[in-house]
C-alpha cells in the first residue's frame, strides 16, 4: 500500500493532467452503462422518480430487440451503416495517411501550418452549421450548383428530392470534416521517425516517393492497423449530425440516408420508445466489441506486432 501511495505521490502532475478526461469517461461512458438494463424492460415512467421507473417497468426479455429488427427498415438501416462506415474507414485512412505525407513533405513549414490549421478548421464546425454550408450550395432556388447548371442551360436539381446524389454528397462531406483531424496522428507519427532512415535512403538513391513507399508507410503501418481496428469497433455507429442535419430531415432521402442512429433518434421522439433506443445502443456496442475481438485476432495471426492486444 505503501509503495502505491508513493508512485501516487510521485506521478501526482501527471495524474492531475488526465483527471478531468478520466471523470468525463466515468461519467459519460462508465456510469450510462446500468441503463443498459432498460434494453429488456417495457420502461413506463414513475412518479416517485428514475431510478423507480427502471426498477418498476416491466421485463420484457428480447421484445425490444425483436422490434429493432422486425421493422421494414431493419435491412435499409443495417445496409447504409455498414456500407457507409466501410467507405469513411477506407477513404478515410488513405486520405489522412496522403494529407500527413503531403504536409511532412512542405519545406517552407510556416506554409505548412497554414494548411494544417485551414484543414483541420471543418472539424470544429457542427453539423449544424456545415448544413447550412451544403444548403448554400444545393438549395433548389438560390444554391450555387443550379445557379452554375443554369449557366449552361441545364435544368435546377432539386438536390433535397433526389437520393441518387447523396451517397457521394455525404462522403464527402465526411472527409472533408474529418481529414484534418484524422492526419494530425499520422503527421505527428511522421515527425517521429527518425531521420537517419531517410538519410540512408537519399544515399542510395532513392527518390522521394521511393522514400515515401519504403521509410514513410512502412513506419506507419502499425499506427495505421490500430486505428483501423478502434474504427471497425464503431462500424455499427453513426455520425448523427452528418446522416440528419447535412440532408435537412427529408423524407425522400431516407432510403439513402436512415441509419440505425436516425432510425433511433426518430423512434424515440415519435414513438418515445426508450427501451428500443436503448436495445440498438447495446446492439451497436456488442457487435462493435466482437468485431474488434475478430479483427485484432486475424490482425495477431498475420502480424503479432501489429495487434492492439
Amino acid at each position: 500500500m505503501k509503495r502505491i501511495l508513493n508512485d501516487l505521490n510521485k506521478n501526482r502532475v501527471w495524474l492531475l493532467m488526465v483527471l478531468p478526461g478520466t471523470i468525463w469517461l466515468l461519467l459519460f461512458s462508465y456510469l450510462p452503462m446500468f441503463g443498459q438494463v432498460l434494453a429488456f424492460k417495457k420502461f413506463r415512467i414513475d412518479p416517485d422518480g428514475f431510478f423507480a421507473s427502471v426498477i418498476n417497468s416491466e421485463w420484457v426479455g428480447l421484445d425490444n430487440f425483436k422490434y429493432l429488427f422486425s421493422t421494414n427498415d431493419a435491412w435499409i438501416i443495417t445496409r447504409n451503416t455498414i456500407f457507409y462506415n466501410l467507405i469513411f474507414i477506407v477513404l478515410g485512412l488513405i486520405t489522412a495517411v496522403a494529407t500527413a505525407v503531403l504536409l511532412s513533405e512542405l519545406i517552407n513549414k510556416r506554409l505548412s501550418k497554414i494548411y494544417q490549421t485551414s484543414i483541420l478548421f471543418p472539424h470544429f464546425i457542427s453539423w449544424v452549421i456545415g448544413s447550412y454550408f451544403v444548403f448554400t450550395f444545393l438549395s433548389t432556388e438560390h444554391g450555387l450548383l443550379n445557379l452554375i447548371l443554369g449557366w449552361f442551360h441545364v435544368d435546377p436539381i432539386s438536390w433535397y428530392n433526389e437520393s441518387k446524389y447523396w451517397p457521394f454528397i455525404l462522403v464527402f462531406m465526411s472527409i472533408w470534416k474529418g481529414v484534418g483531424y484524422g492526419s494530425i496522428v499520422y503527421l505527428a507519427s511522421i515527425v517521429g521517425i527518425d531521420r537517419t532512415y531517410y538519410e540512408a535512403a537519399m544515399i542510395d538513391g532513392a527518390s522521394k516517393w521511393k522514400q515515401i513507399k519504403h521509410v514513410t508507410l512502412p513506419m506507419l503501418k502499425p499506427l495505421m492497423i490500430i486505428l483501423t481496428i478502434m474504427n471497425i469497433g464503431r462500424i455499427f455507429n453513426s455520425d448523427f449530425g452528418l446522416f440528419y442535419q447535412v440532408p435537412r430531415d427529408s423524407g425522400s432521402l431516407y432510403g439513402v440516408t436512415n441509419v440505425i442512429d436516425t432510425f433511433v433518434y426518430r423512434g424515440l421522439m415519435n414513438l418515445g420508445d426508450i427501451g428500443m433506443s436503448t436495445a440498438a445502443g447495446l446492439y451497436q456496442s456488442a457487435v462493435g466489441f466482437i468485431l474488434v475481438i475478430i479483427t485484432n485476432y486475424i490482425v495477431r495471426k498475420v502480424d503479432e506486432d501489429s495487434a492492439l492486444f
